[in-house]
C-alpha cells in the first residue's frame, strides 16, 4: 500500500476525540534530545574503550522517555478505532416475519384459554420463532402484524436483539378481526427498496383467515410480480377446525365458508415461490419451523458491524510501564552514583597522601 493509501486507511479506521491535544505530541522529541541522567565532565574520552552495550541502553532509554510521552498524549486525546463493516459471505436470507395478533392466537391449539401446562398459539409461536431468529444470525429480518389493520413492527435489519424483542411482544392480547389481506401487502412492502441480491422470504404466522378483497388481491398480484419472494404459510390450526388442504363436500366450497383454504388457494396463484405449513400442536409447528429454516439457507453476502473499540485505557498502560523503566532506570543512578562518587574520592585522598612525603623530600 502507497504512503497516501496507508494514511487514508489510517485515517478511515482510526480516530481521537480530542484531537488539539495532538499537538502535544511534538513533545516526545524531547527524551531524544535531553537524557534524563546527570552528566559527568571527564577530561579525555580517548582512553575510555567502546561500550556499544552502554550506548545502546542509553537509545532504548531514550526512545521509552519518547513513547511515554507520545502514549500520554494519545491516551488525553482519546483514541480510539471507529467502527467498522466488514462484508462477510455466509447462509441466509431477508424475511418478514408476519404475525396474526387477533384474540383467537391467546387460545391454545384446543380452541379455549389456555389452563396448566398448555401454551397459548402466540406463546408456541413466540418461543419457537426466537429459537428460529437464533439459528440464523445472517439474516436480515422485519416484523410486520396485523388484526384488524396491518400493523408495522419493524423493518430490515439485522440486529437480532431487537426481533427478538419483537417476537417477544406477540403474545400480548390480540384483538377481534383478522385482515390478512392488507397484513400481506404490508410485508411485501417492506422490500420495495432492498435492492439486494439475495434471497427473500415472507412467513406468514396465523391461525385463521378471512375474506380478501378483490382489491387487495390485484395489489398482492402487482407487489408479488415487482418483488419475487418466496412465501411461507404456518397455519396454526385448532383442533377440529376445517383444514386448508381438505376438499370440502360440492356446494360448501366457498371464500365465505371456507377462508383458510381459500387463501390457501389464492396464494398458489401469485406466481411465486409458496408452501404452506399446518401445525395442531406446539411440535407440529417446531418441525415446520425447521422445514422453512432448512428451506432458506442460500448463499449471501452481508455486512458485520465491529463496534468502536477505546485505546485510551491501553495508552495510559503502555506510558505507565515506560514511566516505570525510566523510573527504574533512575532509581539505579541514585543508588550507585554515591558509592562511585566517595571511592572516587577516597582515591584522590589516597593520591594525595601518597605524594605528600615525596613533596617534602623535594
Amino acid at each position: 500500500m502507497n504512503g497516501p493509501g496507508l494514511l487514508d486507511a489510517l485515517t478511515h479506521d482510526w480516530g481521537v476525540d480530542h484531537p488539539a491535544v495532538l499537538a502535544l505530541a511534538a513533545l516526545a522529541l524531547l527524551p531524544l534530545v535531553a537524557g534524563i541522567f546527570r552528566r559527568r565532565g571527564l577530561p579525555a574520552l580517548e582512553l575510555v574503550p567502546a561500550d556499544p552495550l552502554s550506548r545502546g541502553l542509553a537509545a532504548a532509554l531514550r526512545v521509552t522517555g519518547a513513547i511515554a510521552v507520545l502514549a500520554l498524549v494519545l491516551g488525553l486525546a482519546g483514541l480510539h478505532r471507529r467502527e467498522q463493516g466488514i462484508e462477510r459471505e455466509g447462509t441466509g436470507a431477508h424475511l418478514v416475519l408476519l404475525l396474526d395478533r387477533s384474540s383467537s392466537m391467546d387460545n391454545s391449539f384446543a380452541d379455549r384459554a389456555p389452563t396448566g401446562d398448555q401454551e397459548s398459539k402466540s406463546a408456541a409461536a413466540r418461543r419457537l420463532l426466537t429459537e428460529f431468529v437464533g439459528r440464523r444470525p445472517h439474516d436480515r429480518i422485519a416484523v410486520a402484524a396485523f388484526s384488524t389493520s396491518p400493523m408495522p413492527v419493524l423493518p430490515l435489519t439485522d440486529h437480532h436483539a431487537v426481533v427478538e424483542a419483537a417476537i417477544r411482544a406477540i403474545d400480548r392480547p390480540g384483538l377481534a378481526f383478522t385482515d390478512v389481506g392488507r397484513g400481506l401487502a404490508l410485508a411485501f412492502s417492506y422490500f420495495a427498496g432492498d435492492i439486494d441480491e439475495t434471497s427473500r422470504a415472507v412467513l406468514l404466522v396465523s391461525d385463521g383467515a378471512a375474506l380478501v378483497d378483490r382489491r387487495v388481491q390485484d395489489a398482492l398480484r402487482d407487489a408479488a410480480a415487482r418483488t419475487p419472494v418466496h412465501l411461507y404459510w404456518l397455519f396454526l390450526r385448532s383442533r377440529g377446525a376445517k383444514g386448508i388442504f381438505e376438499v370440502p363436500p360440492p356446494g360448501e366450497d366457498t371464500p365465505q365458508a371456507n377462508p383458510e383454504r381459500h387463501l390457501h388457494l389464492f396464494l398458489q396463484t401469485l406466481g411465486v415461490p409458496y408452501r404452506a405449513f399446518e401445525a395442531t400442536s406446539p411440535q407440529a409447528v417446531a418441525d415446520a419451523i425447521a422445514e422453512i429454516d432448512r428451506q432458506e439457507t442460500r448463499p449471501i453476502r452481508y455486512v458485520e458491524r465491529i463496534p468502536r473499540r477505546d485505546f485510551a485505557r491501553p495508552a495510559f498502560a503502555v506510558a505507565g510501564g515506560a514511566l516505570a523503566l525510566l523510573m527504574a532506570a533512575k532509581l539505579v543512578e541514585r543508588r550507585l552514583a554515591p558509592a562511585g562518587s566517595t571511592a572516587g574520592m577516597a582515591a584522590s585522598a589516597r593520591a594525595v597522601r601518597d605524594d605528600a612525603p615525596r613533596r617534602r623530600v623535594a
